[in-house]
């Protein structure tokens, strides 16, 4: 057995918790820097705001695709991550629901500067929506079902169609700064109530 039979034999170690824990403070630093400067902020800007050299950033995203996409599913694991956890400890189902719906504005905002190179004809990107899909629309599904079993909501509600809806009103922004996509939002949030 050469070398290369022997590593492709070998299974992939999960990370150390201090590696994990490293590489979130660099992807939330790029994911900041991404959302401030664009994804074509210089490598040595989102060294400065992790605290590490730029061949640490190489080392661990070769390329910047690779960091991008890292980025993304970074924040979309963080999301995912947050509605059980909302849901044990919030007051309510319907207080658990509007929080995370707040945290996937937050992520849109965010995204929003990733926006055009996901919509590059880079294939590299094309998995990111559905694996985007795949991870929210369960969570979402499970907020709006807790809120609905508590009766603090309508039971009809869709969570695809609630999450587009939470898209559509932050792209509509634009440029225009008397435009509160998070108020809109919270407006759609509150028409949710269930209506005796």
């Amino acid at each position: 057995m050469n070398g290369g039979d022997r590593e492709a034999g070998r299974t992939a170690r999960p990370k150390r918790a201090d590696a994990r824990r490293n590489e979130g403070v660099l992807l939330d630093a790029a994911a900041a820097v991404f959302v401030a400067s664009g994804v074509e902020a210089p490598i040595r800007d989102i060294a400065a705001k992790a605290g590490v050299g730029t061949a640490t950033i190489y080392r661990h995203f070769p390329t910047r695709a690779d960091l991008i996409i890292a980025v993304y599913r970074h924040q979309v694991e963080a999301l995912a991550e947050a509605g059980p956890a909302l849901l044990a400890a919030g007051p309510t189902p319907y207080a658990a629901l509007a929080r995370w719906i707040d945290l996937f504005v937050d992520f849109l905002v965010t995204k929003h500067g990733l926006a055009a190179v996901l919509q590059s004809d880079d294939a590299c990107f094309d998995p990111l929506h559905a694996y985007f899909l795949e991870r929210l629309v369960p969570v979402c599904t499970r907020l709006l079902d807790a809120a609905a079993g508590a009766g603090e909501i309508r039971p009809d509600l869709d969570a695809y169609e609630l999450m587009r809806g939470v898209g559509g009103l932050c792209a509509g922004a634009g440029n225009n700064p008397r435009y509160d996509a998070r108020r809109l939002v919270g407006m759609l949030v509150a028409g949710l109530r269930r209506t005796e």
